[in-house]
């Protein structure tokens, strides 16, 4: 709880990637600095801000707040995803694979970080194409973002989930 008597979120944030740039002007070089931020709740919440400072430490703060501010919910099976995902944005391409538990996160630096702000646990992912860092970023998260539980499609569909029981092996006689 803050002063405010609302609840308080455990977020991380994770720096991703920062960028140096330079400005040539009279009396020499003039740098600025933009920060790559990933921000998540490990439950389900993540997002991500771009901050640019004359100030690593204000690029950093600012990215943070434009994370928290773009935070979007991602649709996750335990501490796995739902189902297989490729998905590409610009030159990035990333294929994400649901895991069975205990196996971690099988991923780069980059789509590390959203995964594990997200709260993924356990997946496979393999990154292809461009290794630019935003991109990379921004197709982890609209990969997260396509991902769909099977109740959500059947209801769409305006179908019924039916169980299934299990057969019963041969010369077994149920007892009733």
């Amino acid at each position: 709880m803050n002063f405010d008597g609302q609840k308080s979120e455990e977020l991380v944030e994770k720096v991703v990637f920062i960028n140096r740039s330079a400005k040539v002007v009279k009396g020499g070089r003039r740098f600025n600095f933009s920060a790559l931020i990933v921000v998540g709740d490990k439950k389900g919440r993540v997002g991500i801000g771009l901050g640019k400072a004359s100030e690593v430490a204000d690029a950093i703060r600012k990215g943070g707040e434009d994370a928290r501010n773009r935070m979007v919910s991602v649709k996750l099976k335990d501490a796995t995803i739902p189902h297989e995902v490729f998905m590409h944005y610009c030159g990035a391409k990333i294929l994400l694979r649901p895991a069975s538990p205990g196996t971690g996160i099988i991923a780069g630096k980059t789509v590390r970080a959203v995964l594990e702000s997200a709260g993924v646990k356990d997946i496979l992912s393999k990154s292809l194409g461009s290794k630019n860092a935003a991109n990379v970023v921004k197709a982890t998260l609209n990969a997260l973002l396509s991902l769909r539980h099977r109740e959500d499609i059947y209801r769409s569909r305006g179908l019924q989930i039916k169980k299934v029981e299990a057969p019963k092996p041969p010369g077994v006689v149920s007892a009733a």
